[in-house]
């Protein structure tokens, strides 16, 4: 075992990595007839000689839910009437398609790396859709694209629509790993709906519902982020995030997984 990744064998680990075969004197692959080596099973020879070495990294969904936290946010207050109007939106644009999508699609690219398929569909998926959005609207601030009719815009609204349904099977996967990230991922795959259907149909009370939905979503996200963090940084618990496991939601306990290092970083373990 080394700072740099972790080393765990016997036997075959599912997982990004590479596999390093060394040679055990003495063992041999075949019928037991040489009388001066041992014979073993073609596969328990492979399972005896193989190891994985896994690199620890930092966990990508802390920055992948902060700019998760920020782009929501703004998106959801104009939406809820807190400040603005459409008209605004193209004000704040660059600093959505930085933090809330470019630095979120990087976290859930990277959220490979961890092994955690529930972080790689949130982040990259909503990584991207806020670049897209970033992107549009500063295109329309330029001129280059026309601004959306209002009160009905279907076709954004459409969009919302396959949002709400990646994002709804995003939290029910989520309901495997804590309710945190299933009530972020809930109230985003809500607030989706309903703005699929102000859009869609312009029905202002939706498109308002919504808004507060996202404020509260992100919310959640600001708090994710914040016991990851606290956790990474202190190896203790110190907000709950709504796990399972037994012990896991008291503040200042240390959990760390069976088949982890006490270190417990992604990338030697499955998630973060």
């Amino acid at each position: 075992m080394s700072t740099n990744g972790s080393s765990y064998g016997p036997g075959p680990v599912r997982g990004a990595g590479s596999v390093q075969e060394q040679p055990i004197p003495g063992v041999s692959v075949g019928d037991g007839t040489d009388p001066g080596r041992t014979s073993m099973d073609p596969f328990q020879a492979w399972e005896s000689r193989s190891r994985i070495v896994l690199t620890p990294i930092a966990a990508p969904s802390i920055l992948g839910l902060f700019g998760l936290f920020a782009a929501t946010l703004i998106m959801g207050s104009n939406l809820a009437g807190w400040w603005g109007s459409t008209a605004s939106l193209p004000g704040v644009a660059t600093y959505a398609l930085v933090l809330g999508g470019l630095a979120q699609f990087l976290a859930g690219m990277w959220a490979y790396r961890a092994r955690d398929a529930i972080a790689t569909a949130m982040h990259g998926t909503w990584g991207a859709f806020w670049i897209a959005w970033g992107l549009s609207q500063l295109l329309i601030a330029s001129g280059a694209l026309p601004a959306a009719t209002r009160p009905k815009d279907v076709a954004f609204g459409f969009w919302f629509i396959t949002l709400a349904l990646i994002t709804g099977s995003i939290a029910l996967a989520a309901l495997g790993d804590h309710l945190g990230l299933f009530l972020l991922l809930g109230a985003l795959a809500t607030g989706s709906g309903f703005l699929a259907a102000g859009e869609i149909g312009g029905i202002s009370w939706c498109e308002h519902l919504a808004g507060w939905l996202f404020v509260a979503a992100a919310g959640v996200a600001w708090y994710v982020a914040t016991a990851m963090m606290l956790e990474y940084t202190t190896g203790r618990v110190i907000l709950p995030l709504g796990t399972y496991q037994a012990g896991a939601n008291a503040p200042g306990r240390k959990i760390v997984l069976p088949q982890a290092y006490e270190a417990g970083l992604p990338g030697s373990r499955v998630g973060q």
